[in-house]
């Protein structure tokens, strides 16, 4: 490019200020609009760059003492990329200054999609609230947690299964950051007294972040929680979710049986619908119809008919599964049995002759027939459609560069001789340092407890048997997930004190 002729007009305001201080970045908006960014002396242009943009670029070049400017093409993709790289660099921390003087959007408008790196002319609390939210989204986080207190506000947000602290400051005006997310979700800022739930659609430069949202009334104010989901991260091989060669061998057969149910079990945030949704990419073929109920819907799965559920309006999982069977489907994902009509309607579905996922809060694999039994289902219809389950855990998973190795100690050996395998040479503990944020872990793997409802383990249901007893049929001690923790620990990928922590040594 030849360099860019100067300028004979006088200078504007802007020109001038942007001079004494210094070129800048484009402000994001202009950025994205315009399809083009200024980052130092580059000019990057996205794929289809308008001629203020370009204009602009050369301004910025000759206030900055650049001749020669370096222009780069990049296409869409790598553009958005490029966008996210420049302007959420050192964006994510949240201010922690005093004398900060607070003020609220009025727009109270219909809920739109916000980008969270928009945000360099807006007020005070709306800076805030997005500096929160960016802090959560780049941090990985599952949940952002607003919580009045007598003191002020504090903000927390659960990274890997365990909450941090972001924020707590008394000079914030709480109601107005708890009015600022209220307005985005589209709730009621004027209904305080009531649970509200609603949606906030977001993006982080190319990223589709999409969060639930939640408000309850408390003491000192309403708590706002909201969910996050990175819907740009995408689904993932079943290979990748931490299973055994063996266990993708089941799961892969149990996707292609004609008929049945196939359960996931875990507590809240184990990954139960990460892994049906990687188990339903393996039964999505051209010539099976799938059709889920869901809620939420977390990704859009393409090849599959979604259904988001509203109970409000009597879109229940039963009322939903019910329509489904009217929909000629061969495979139904209902995203969770909760009470005995879902179960019982899952189980016909299952008779005759549809293979049905879904998800169920219970301890363990064995434990699902008993939670089944405890939701009304006679043993026979258990025994005659349940064809697999899963349990599965997240653990942390060690920091590499601080964890530290030693023999284990005698009660340490004692848990891997009580479960049948053997003692390891070394086992790992968290210690903590800057890379990991002084916990001690980086990340989480999972675990998981598989059993294939057979012939023996059907006689077995069929028959009224107990908990132990179904589990001494289906699976010896290194298969159940502590078994399968203890693996991760003798493989130092994680620390027997965390799978203490989350699953703890019934035996």
């Amino acid at each position: 490019m030849t360099s860019p002729k100067a300028e004979t007009s006088p200078r504007s305001p802007a020109a001038s200020a942007l001079a004494a201080e210094g070129p800048a970045r484009f402000p994001y908006s202009f950025a994205r609009d315009a399809q083009v960014i200024w980052d130092g002396p580059r000019l990057i242009l996205g794929p289809a760059p308008t001629a203020n943009g370009m204009r602009e670029g050369q301004r910025r070049a000759l206030l900055a003492g650049h001749p020669d400017v370096v222009i780069e093409r990049m296409d869409a993709a790598a553009f958005d990329a490029a966008m996210t790289r420049t302007y959420e660099d050192g964006a994510a921390e949240v201010a922690t200054g005093d004398g900060v003087l607070f003020d609220l959007e009025t727009t109270t408008g219909p809920t739109r999609q916000r980008d969270l790196l928009e945000a360099d002319d807006d007020a005070p609390v709306i800076q805030l609230v997005n500096q929160l939210l960016r802090q959560a989204v780049t941090s990985g986080a599952s949940d952002l947690h607003i919580e009045p207190y007598e003191g002020g506000l504090r903000a927390r947000m659960r990274v890997d299964g365990f909450l941090q602290k972001i924020m707590d400051r008394s000079d914030v005006p709480t109601r107005r950051v708890v009015s600022r997310l209220k307005v985005m979700a589209g709730l009621d800022i004027a209904e305080t007294r009531l649970p509200q739930d609603g949606r906030i659609p977001l993006s982080l430069g190319g990223r589709m972040i999409d969060t639930r949202v939640s408000s309850l009334p408390g003491h000192y104010g309403e708590r706002i929680v909201l969910r996050i989901l990175d819907r740009s991260s995408g689904l993932m091989a079943l290979s990748d979710l931490g299973l055994s060669a063996t266990q993708v061998s089941l799961l892969t057969r149990l996707s292609t049986l004609p008929n049945g149910i196939i359960l996931a079990t875990g507590p809240t945030g184990a990954g139960k619908t990460t892994t049906l949704y990687s188990l339903l990419q393996l039964a999505n073929r051209d010539e099976r119809n799938i059709v889920t109920v869901e809620d939420p819907i977390e990704y859009d799965l393409p090849g599959v008919s979604q259904s988001q559920i509203n109970a409000e309006i009597g879109m229940t999982f039963a009322n939903g599964l019910r329509a489904t069977l009217r929909q000629d489907p061969d495979v139904i994902l209902v995203g969770e049995v909760r009470d005995g009509e879902t179960a019982s309607v899952a189980a016909q579905a299952a008779l005759t002759g549809h293979l049905v996922f879904s998800s169920l809060h219970a301890n363990g694999s064995v434990g699902a027939v008993v939670r089944l039994r405890d939701l009304g289902l006679d043993n026979f219809l258990i025994a005659a459609t349940l064809r697999g389950v899963i349990a599965q855990r997240l653990l942390r998973r060690l920091c590499a560069d601080c964890a530290e190795a030693h023999p284990p100690t005698p009660a340490e050996a004692a848990h891997f001789q009580r479960h049948n395998l053997t003692v390891p040479d070394t086992v790992r503990d968290a210690r903590g340092c800057a890379a990991c944020g002084g916990s001690g872990y980086a990340g989480r793997i999972g675990i998981f407890e598989m059993i294939e409802v057979g012939e023996a383990l059907r006689a077995a249901i069929d028959a009224g048997a107990s908990e132990a007893e179904m589990r001494a049929q289906a699976m010896t001690e290194a298969e159940t997930l502590f078994g399968q923790g203890l693996q991760e620990v003798a493989a130092g990928r994680t620390s027997l004190t965390e799978i203490l922590r989350v699953v703890g040594d019934v035996a």
